[in-house]
């Protein structure tokens, strides 16, 4: 029964490296985009816009006013 619980006790670890992982790699192609200010400001605006897209659309979904 120890062996189960030591190998329970890895997955928060599995899933955080997991998750910092698929972080980085989309990331990572987007910072040669932040160097010039002209591709720079239309990636942040690009940002905004789809935060703002999801909030609204589960505002929507959810029924909050």
């Amino acid at each position: 029964m120890q062996g189960f619980w030591s190998n329970v006790s890895r997955y928060p670890r599995y899933f955080i490296t997991v998750g910092l992982g698929v972080f980085l790699n989309v990331i990572s192609p987007l910072i040669p985009l932040l160097k010039r200010p002209s591709t720079a400001i239309a990636l942040i605006g690009i940002l905004i816009s789809m935060l703002v897209f999801v909030a609204f659309t589960l505002r929507a979904m959810l029924g909050l006013t």
